[in-house]
């Protein structure tokens, strides 16, 4: 490969983005969905002008920093899906955000709405009533969505309609379910909105492992973000396959012995997600029988079974991340390659968490 950087490096496939893009795409279209992928798993404004042109309405983010960055290079739609507490100098922000794109933010508590319908006072944005359907994180009951959208509406901010995230998806074999609890949530309390003069609404909903069991019949929106790169997780969850994983951490090999071997992308490459049901701290698509079981800082240890040829010292090795989203938060680029030769992207919102 032409002008190959210096390891450690996030390395992005091209030919599997733009599959992964048209893919996710194609399904929402297919299904009548208006797509709204979520960008903080890219942060990237490439790949978020190539969502665009794919057929998304607009971008989902999760932090007013993002939804600034995601302004800044030319978005016009945006939700931040986090119940903001809008306040002091994130309130002034927020109200700066909304004067130049249509803007949508996340509210569950009268409090928020509050504080909401001031940073927001003059502007054209609405808030997204969160609705709780089983992560038991952020949302309210499905049967308390009322109370907070009069708050909201007592506020002056429109109410333009509910979300959740069906995060518990993230378990073997939870993927069905967890989207048969986000149709019965948010028709719950869609119902109840519709049916106390909140007319028009959005329900969104929708990730990467629920998307296709996802109900069109409730949704209006679907907010993946993952399946733009897909990853380690998701191969285990059998939401995809080795041949959709578009990114990797590509490590050197510096140390190995018997059945182990030692990159030197660690921790603060990969990230350091591991849910209990995974079987190791990254996956190597080119050695399926390989596991990470091992990260630390700066060394990724990598172990084959019996017998398994290692790599040579100084090879480069491709891992894919459990989690690709912390990942890219941890990079400044990602290393395209494009027609035999390397490109770089800049990963524009890392750290943006604010």
């Amino acid at each position: 490969m032409t002008d190959a950087p210096a390891t450690p490096y996030l390395a992005v496939d091209l030919d599997v983005l733009s599959r992964n893009l048209e893919n996710t795409a194609g399904w929402a279209r297919d299904h009548g969905l208006r797509l709204r992928p979520h960008a903080k798993t890219h942060k990237s404004p490439e790949i978020a002008r190539r969502q665009i042109e794919s057929g998304a309405v607009g971008l989902t983010v999760a932090t007013v920093a993002e939804g600034e960055i995601f302004s800044r290079a030319g978005a016009t739609d945006l939700f931040v899906a986090y119940p903001v507490w809008a306040a002091g100098e994130r309130g002034a922000r927020l109200r700066a955000l909304a004067q130049g794109v249509a803007l949508r933010v996340g509210v569950d508590s009268a409090e928020g709405a509050q504080h909401l319908g001031i940073a927001l006072a003059g502007t054209s944005a609405s808030v997204m009533v969160e609705v709780d359907c089983g992560m038991r994180r952020t949302g309210v009951a499905p049967g308390e969505v009322l109370d907070v959208a009069r708050a909201a509406d007592r506020a002056g901010v429109r109410v333009a309609g509910v979300f959740t995230f069906p995060g518990h998806g993230y378990a073997p074999g939870g993927a069905a379910q967890a989207a048969a609890d986000e149709a019965v949530a948010l028709a719950k309390a869609a119902e109840l909105l519709r049916g106390n003069g909140f007319d028009d609404i959005e329900v969104s909903g929708g990730s990467t492992p629920t998307l296709a069991h996802s109900d069109a019949t409730v949704l209006t929106e679907v907010r993946p973000g993952v399946s733009v790169f897909n990853d380690a997780q998701q191969v285990e969850l059998g939401t995809c396959g080795w041949e959709d994983v578009a990114l990797t951490a590509v490590g050197t090999v510096v140390s190995r012995s018997d059945s182990r071997f030692v990159l030197d992308a660690g921790g603060k490459v990969l990230g350091a997600d591991r849910p209990g049901w995974t079987t190791g701290a990254g996956r190597v698509p080119s050695m399926p029988d390989a596991r990470v079981v091992l990260l630390s800082e700066h060394h990724a240890v990598v172990e084959v079974p019996a017998g398994a040829a290692l790599p040579e010292l100084g090879e480069r090795v491709a891992v894919a991340p459990n989690h690709v989203c912390a990942a890219a938060n941890l990079a400044r680029e990602y290393v395209v390659t494009v027609g035999g030769r390397v490109t770089r992207w800049p990963i524009t919102a890392a750290g943006a968490n604010t």
